[in-house]
């Protein structure tokens, strides 16, 4: 995968100031999620005393912690999540075609770059963004494909997924 696939979004950036005996030293933390829009994602967090190389960082940590989701038609996800990381909590929802990324912030970054077209997302607890994300992170890797529990329980996916009929 060349750099050119992937699409990165900077989700927050802190300043870190240390006081010192000459004055204060500041220094800058970036979070940035990383993805190619087909359903792989990554997150990644990078120090530094520049801000462009703290993103630098933080891109090429997130590249390394790429992980793949699948998706409901390649727009939504497959069904509900409710996932907690520390204190950040985060509720995502499927939704019908059209409807759009209904999500806030760092939940509305990852699904832009995941390649969601249709969500709803709600942040509860936290707003810190590095906790949202990982609830977040965290929700998606927990979804259920119909293929993966047809796999596991050895059954059919026309088994598995509803009838529209009944």
């Amino acid at each position: 995968m060349n750099k050119s696939e992937f699409k990165d979004k900077l989700v927050s950036i802190n300043r870190i100031t240390k006081v010192v005996k000459g004055g204060r030293r500041f220094a800058f933390a970036a979070l940035v999620v990383i993805g190619d829009q087909v359903g792989s994602f990554g997150i990644g967090q990078g120090k530094a005393k520049q801000v462009p190389d703290a993103i630098k960082k933080a891109t090429e940590t997130a590249k390394k912690n790429l992980i793949k989701i699948p998706l409901r038609e390649g727009r939504t996800l497959h069904h509900d999540v409710l996932a907690k990381d520390g204190a950040g909590k985060v509720l995502l929802r499927s939704a019908p075609p059209g409807t759009g990324i209904i999500a806030g912030g760092p939940v509305r970054a990852a699904c832009e770059v995941i390649g969601i077209q249709d969500v709803v997302a709600k942040s509860m607890g936290s707003s810190n963004p590095i906790n949202v994300l990982r609830a977040c992170l965290k929700g998606l890797k927990n979804q259920n494909s119909p293929k993966l529990l047809a796999q596991s329980r050895g059954k059919k996916i026309s088994k598995i997924i509803k009838s529209k009929e009944a």
